[in-house]
């Protein structure tokens, strides 16, 4: 893959401009730059594919999705290497990774088998009701069209080229166009000649799927402003997001952005739990925080624990803790620079606990404290520091943590630590985070996200931008779909899903 490829409509394109990848390891590779041309000519297939791909059974694309998920284990140890070189991401890390995107790519194959996903219903013509007759009324589920689709640099497989996004949209008969994340375009054009392999496999358009290589803020732009674009997917910063969501609302005809923004994860931190095991939470939190080089976007920025001797021993657990972790390569050196800025800038506002700077993409873990005042005094406190840096919020009592509950933005998840004394306390926080959160959890630690049915991973903005919506687990091919209603359509004209 030393060339790299864009993959257009199942033809592997390359030649042009080029940009170097930065391994941690081994020589760079040069990879095309995308272009607003070659986003144009990759939604014009996804166009002249969407009529057949919406037509195709449950089972086709249920096989189709089994048949990417063959491909990308078929090139297992390429895509390993790559992905180590690429993002200094452990092998061991990245074999999981895999293995959960080809495990969601299987888990929606089986989901719309199933069709519950279609939420059909049907009203029978009642045509001697009185006052006025009822007519035939069905309703299903449709695909709404061609859908973008941004890789997200956190996660080279599960959630880029092959994430939940493609795999979800492919799940609901839309086709995608990808545009690959610039931190790994060796992976992405691995993965897309997967995809693309198993389309053409199973006699399909090579419109299903396209993947064009990063070229900047323009083809991004091209991407999410192109007419025929009917729904965008998006993991990554609030400031990036933000931007492409504008543009989708600023559209002549608006379109849904589905954006993942990210979060601080706040944990509550209830006072018998801390007394019982403070210093057990306070080590698990620790090795949560800097899991990944903290590179999660569930990562717990913040623990809310009442101030006393008993916090301060749940501070020195993770302190301990932490000064175990040596110091961490991040994804990019970007993402490096811009920790050290934010974990500066923090600096600024809190306490420092523990931390010591380093150098290049490698970084150390940073704990700061504040007091519940001084958090909720300073909104900028709240700001996501992206990589291993958590904040102790030390209130005076249980109501000063229910005003930090209450003053939170929208997150990703929102965690209890808590016994059966701290039940009553539990239940006055609830109705706060239930209202901030996509997941709320309790004695646990939120990195890490089961691709299942019942999850939820989006939240009110700013971490996500529809919070009805999710980008993991089956429920995520709903964002794909809008329901249409039939009325008096004779049987033959139906969506097949509908006969």
């Amino acid at each position: 893959m030393a060339d790299g490829t864009h993959w257009i409509a199942g033809e592997a394109v390359s030649g042009g401009e080029t940009f170097a990848n930065a391994p941690v390891t081994g020589a760079a590779g040069h990879f095309p730059k995308g272009k607003p041309a070659l986003v144009d000519q990759a939604v014009q297939a996804a166009e002249a594919a969407f009529a057949v791909f919406a037509a195709t059974t449950r089972s086709e694309r249920a096989a189709l999705l089994d048949a990417i998920a063959d491909e990308i284990e078929a090139r297992g140890a390429a895509l390993t290497a790559m992905s180590m070189a690429e993002s200094g991401l452990p092998e061991a890390r990245l074999v999981g990774e895999r293995g959960r995107t080809t495990g969601q790519l299987r888990l929606f194959a089986r989901h719309i088998e199933a069709g519950d996903y279609l939420d059909r219903r049907h009203d029978p013509a009642l045509p001697d009701r009185a006052p006025l007759p009822r007519p035939d009324l069905k309703m299903i589920q449709r695909p709404v069209g061609p859908v973008g689709v941004f890789g997200a640099s956190n996660f080279p497989l599960a959630f880029s080229v092959a994430g939940g996004d493609t795999a979800s949209a492919l799940a609901a008969g839309c086709p995608v166009v990808v545009k690959g994340h610039p931190a790994h375009p060796g992976t992405s054009a691995i993965v897309a000649e997967a995809i693309s392999a198993a389309v053409l496999a199973k006699g399909l358009p090579g419109g299903v799927f396209s993947m064009v290589q990063d070229g900047g803020v323009e083809v991004g732009k091209a991407l999410v402003t192109h007419p025929l674009i009917q729904a965008v997917g998006f993991t990554g910063s609030l400031r990036g997001g933000r931007a492409l969501f504008d543009l989708c609302a600023g559209r002549e005809v608006p379109i849904p952005f589905y954006g993942e923004l990210g979060s601080i994860n706040p944990m509550f931190l209830l006072p018998a739990a801390v007394a019982a095991r403070g210093p057990a939470i306070g080590a698990g939190w620790a090795g949560s925080l800097t899991m990944g080089a903290g590179q999660f976007c569930t990562n717990p920025g913040v623990s809310v624990v009442i101030d006393g001797p008993e916090a301060d021993a749940l501070v020195a657990a993770t302190v301990e803790a932490l000064g175990g972790v040596s110091a961490q390569v991040m994804l990019t050196d970007g993402i490096a620079d811009a920790f050290r800025a934010g974990a500066a800038t923090m600096q600024k506002m809190a306490d420092v606990v523990a931390g010591t700077p380093c150098d290049g993409r490698q970084v150390t873990p940073w704990l700061l404290q504040v007091s519940g005042a001084e958090w909720l005094a300073n909104p900028a406190l709240a700001h996501e520091v992206f990589g291993p840096l958590g904040i102790v919020v030390k209130v005076k009592d249980e109501a000063e943590m229910a005003a930090v509950a209450a003053a939170l933005e929208g997150q990703l998840t929102c965690t209890l630590h808590l016994d059966a004394a701290d039940h009553p306390l539990a239940a006055t926080l609830l109705p706060h985070l239930e209202r901030k959160a996509g997941r709320v959890l309790v004695n646990g630690y939120p990195t890490g996200v089961e691709v299942a049915d019942a999850m939820v991973h989006g939240g009110p903005y700013p971490a996500s931008t529809n919070f009805g919506a999710t980008s993991v687990g089956t429920m995520a091919i709903r964002r794909w779909l809008r329901a249409v209603c039939y009325q008096n359509m004779p049987d033959d004209l139906l969506p097949l899903d509908l006969q």
